[in-house]
């Protein structure tokens, strides 16, 4: 993560990021990501952001939703972020930060919960997703978003799991869907193709043989029937490594499949999703890429408000 002043005069919202940047691979290590997380959710101060919380999209394992927008929102693009975490952690709470910097301009932006392991392995985290997207595409209209502009998102697992849903049509079409049924899927820092395992715990999640493995790759399954994609990397990533991005883009163009490149230099694994917040976009215009893709393919586009414009500007 680039540096950022630590003046006297730097403001506190800079300050927190400059803290974010040291403690970023410590905290995440040590299991104490609800702290940073915290830190980063208590810069967003007071908010125009109007939130949804805690509404059950599956009752049968009790799993929830958050959902922010604007005031006044209506047949806006709506964005299904899921967060990573190896797919063993991570909560929805954490990441209203992100949700809001979207939200603020003019996206309906929904983060589900979904089961991790050791409690499930690929079956049930990906069931969780497709059922998520599912409930979204249903009920977008309820929240001023519009279904025919539903674009999946994620950052790391969470990029991992909506790369396979747009990819591997076994997933919604369980639920009734098609990976066409999405405008478009953005990834941040993905993994899409990491084979051979050697994580005792990455194989106990996708499985001990060459042929179940393959199940979780979502290179695999490209054959031409996908969603357009906006895949972001950065180029110093060490826990997820840029080839997984440009494996995908590659397999897409060779299918003629719309696809978008973005390699930031000087990035890491997690300072491509701080990114999304103000002190960084300058270094990876994060946000601004995602909401440029998401104007490009949405169906209905409206001007940017004036309330959101200036909200952006704000924050």
């Amino acid at each position: 993560m680039s540096p950022v002043s630590q003046r006297p005069s730097a403001t506190p919202h800079r300050r927190l990021f400059a803290t974010a940047a040291l403690l970023i691979g410590s905290s995440l290590l040590m299991g104490c990501q609800a702290v940073l997380f915290g830190s980063l959710n208590a810069t967003t101060g007071k908010t125009d952001v109007v939130v949804q919380r805690d509404v059950v999209f599956d009752p049968a394992y009790q799993l929830a939703l958050d959902v922010y927008r604007l005031p006044g929102t209506a047949r806006a693009p709506v964005v299904l972020f899921f967060y990573g975490g190896s797919w063993k952690s991570g909560k929805r709470q954490w990441y209203r930060w992100a949700a809001e910097a979207l939200a603020r301009r003019g996206v309906v932006v929904v983060i589900p919960d979904y089961r991790k392991w050791p409690q499930v392995r690929l079956d049930g985290f990906m069931q969780d997703a497709a059922r998520a997207v599912a409930w979204t595409h249903a009920h977008a209209g309820d929240y001023g978003g519009d279904p025919a502009s539903l674009f999946v998102m994620g950052h790391s697992a969470g990029a991992h799991i909506g790369a396979l849903l747009a990819t591997d049509a076994h997933w919604l079409n369980a639920v009734g869907m098609k990976p066409r049924d999405l405008a478009g899927f953005i990834g941040l820092a993905g993994p899409y193709d990491f084979l051979p395992l050697k994580d005792p715990d990455f194989i106990d999640m996708f499985g001990s043989t060459h042929e179940t493995q393959l199940r979780s790759q979502p290179v695999h399954y490209v054959n031409g029937d996908e969603p357009p994609m906006l895949l972001m990397q950065g180029t110093t990533d060490k826990i997820v490594w840029p080839r997984n991005a440009t494996s995908l883009a590659a397999a897409l163009r060779h299918e003629n499949e719309p696809v978008e490149l973005k390699l930031y230099p000087d990035i890491g694994h997690f300072a491509i999703l701080f990114a999304m917040s103000r002190p960084l976009r300058s270094k990876a215009p994060v946000l601004d890429d995602t909401i440029n893709f998401i104007r490009q393919y949405a169906q209905h586009v409206q001007p940017e408000s004036a309330a959101s414009a200036a909200s952006a500007v704000a924050h």
